[in-house]
This record gives structure tokens, C-alpha cells and sequence, in this order.
């Protein structure tokens, strides 16, 4: 029971935060995480006088909780946007991608090593802040995109394909990371092209199988017409597509994305389409986000 009620605590405090986020006409995420902010103060304050304050802040449930949610906000984005409209935004997201990627590494390298020049590893201090600045929350990127009514726009498609492209790119940036801290050494260009390739496997899996097997498979289960079926079958794509980009070395968050990405109505029909949409939308915004939020926030 005490799981349910730290969970319990956490939905309202989350839930009535973004209410008062949007009555100030702001999203409701920004509330949430105003939520976590404080929890994570009250519990350094009162904590002691109140263990469970702490139990909050420190809980398992909300850390599993909050991965799940990661798994149902990224699926849903890409439920909601079509192959040929991200395609269309790939060019400008790219673009958008290199600079939200260059412009923060730059200037995180710059300022360690501006001011921690004498520190021991002061260059791999500079290239892991470089690093951390760079990347970019694609959950959170949707999910404010969605709240503000900007996700389907021309604006909102090029920020999510930029966040996709960051994550790839974050990769090449980990892989000169984890190269100099070991060898001492930027990698060279075998291991570099090593990733590229690894990512340009998952991509032309993923997409082939979207566009000429996962069709069959929705459409066989849209006969039976069980929404219950459809979304456990939709799940269990989606995990195995976030294992096999685990696989590769690359993140999760790509393999849900993908496999929301080709249900379309078009290719499903519009009735699975909208039953399924409403089930992970009824999922993900009303139970499960704002508990990812305020786990951003406490920590």
C-alpha cells in the first residue's frame, strides 16, 4: 500500500500544480515540474521531522513510473505524426539539430575551460559538460509542444525531428567522450563511422518494416476488433523496437518512436487508429506524464 499512496501524493501534487500553470495560461508541465522543485525542498527541510516527505522524493515507484511514461509520450508522438510530414521537416530539424548541438557543446567546453583550466581532467570536464548541455529531452520537447497546440505544426514537426537527430548526434558525442577518457585520444574515424552505421541499420529496419509488414499485422488486428488487442500488440512492437535500438547502441526513445510513427490511419484505418490515440493519450496525459514531470523536478 505504500507504493499507492506515494503515487497517490504525487498525482495531486502534480495535477494540481499544472492546473494552477494553466490558469496563469502557462503549460501544465511547467507547473509539474514546479511540483517536483518543491518536494525536493520541503523534503531537505522537513524531512526529518517527516520521513515520508523523503520516502517521496527518494521513491522507486515514481522512477519506474516515470520511464514508462518516457515510453508512452514518445509512442504518442509518434502516433500522432505522419512519415511524410516529418520527412518534410527532416532537412530544417537537421539543421536546427547541428546548431542545438554545436552552439551548447561550444559553449559549455568554453566555460570549463575558462574556469576550471588548472583542474585535474580539466578536458574531459569541459568535453562531459559540452556533452550533457547538448542533448535534448525529446519527452518533454512533445509534451510541451502538445500542451501549447504547436505539435502538428510546421514549427512543432521541426522541433521533433531536430530532437531526433540530436539523439543520434549525442551519440557521436559520447562516443569522442568515452574515447578521450579512455585512450586519451578523439576516436577515429572507423569508430565514428561505426555509429553512423549503426544508426542507419535501425533506421532502414524500422522504416521498412513500417511501411510494408506492420500495416498487415495492424490491419489482421483490426478485423478482430478488440482495441485491447490492439494496444497490447502496439506495446509489445514498441518494446521490441526500443531493444533493438538498445541493441545497436542506441536509445530506446528512438525504437518508441518509430513504432508509433507508421500507425497511421491511413494504413490501419481511421477506427484503430482513433481508439488506439485516445487510449495512449488517455494513458500518458492524464496518469502518467505528470508524474514523469514531477520526477523532473525532484531531481
Amino acid at each position: 500500500m505504500q507504493v499507492f499512496l506515494e503515487l497517490l501524493v504525487l498525482l495531486i501534487m502534480a495535477r494540481a500544480f499544472g492546473e494552477g500553470a494553466e490558469r496563469l495560461r502557462q503549460p501544465a508541465s511547467a507547473g509539474e515540474l514546479l511540483a517536483g522543485i518543491v518536494l525536493a525542498v520541503a523534503a531537505a527541510a522537513i524531512g526529518d521531522a517527516v520521513p515520508f516527505a523523503r520516502e517521496l522524493v527518494s521513491s522507486q515507484a515514481l522512477i519506474y513510473t516515470a520511464d514508462v511514461a518516457i515510453f508512452f509520450l514518445v509512442y504518442l508522438a509518434g502516433i500522432e505524426m505522419q512519415p511524410r510530414r516529418l520527412a518534410r521537416s527532416a532537412k530544417k530539424g537537421f539543421a536546427v539539430a547541428v546548431g542545438g548541438v554545436a552552439v551548447p557543446f561550444a559553449g559549455g567546453y568554453a566555460l570549463v575551460s575558462l574556469y576550471l583550466a588548472d583542474a585535474e581532467h580539466a578536458r574531459h570536464l569541459a568535453l562531459l559538460t559540452g556533452t550533457v548541455l547538448s542533448i535534448t529531452a525529446v519527452p518533454a520537447t512533445v509534451k510541451v509542444l502538445e500542451e501549447l497546440g504547436l505539435l502538428h505544426s510546421r514549427f512543432g514537426e521541426t522541433i521533433v525531428a531536430a530532437a531526433l537527430f540530436d539523439d543520434v548526434l549525442g551519440l557521436f558525442l559520447l562516443a569522442i567522450l568515452l574515447g578521450v577518457i579512455q585512450t586519451g585520444e578523439i576516436p577515429g574515424m572507423l569508430t565514428l563511422a561505426a555509429v553512423a552505421g549503426k544508426a542507419l541499420v535501425f533506421f532502414a529496419v524500422t522504416i521498412a518494416l513500417g511501411a510494408h509488414v506492420y500495416p498487415h499485422v495492424s490491419r489482421g488486428l483490426g478485423l478482430m476488433e478488440a482495441a485491447a488487442l490492439e494496444f497490447s500488440a502496439l506495446a509489445m512492437i514498441g518494446l521490441a523496437y526500443g531493444l533493438f535500438a538498445e541493441a545497436l547502441g542506441l536509445h530506446w526513445i528512438l525504437g518508441a518512436f518509430m513504432a508509433g510513427l507508421f500507425f497511421e490511419s491511413s494504413r490501419v484505418g481511421q477506427r484503430a487508429y482513433e481508439e488506439i490515440k485516445l487510449i495512449f493519450t488517455a494513458i500518458s496525459s492524464g496518469f502518467l506524464a505528470p508524474l514523469f514531470f514531477i520526477s523532473i523536478g525532484v531531481r
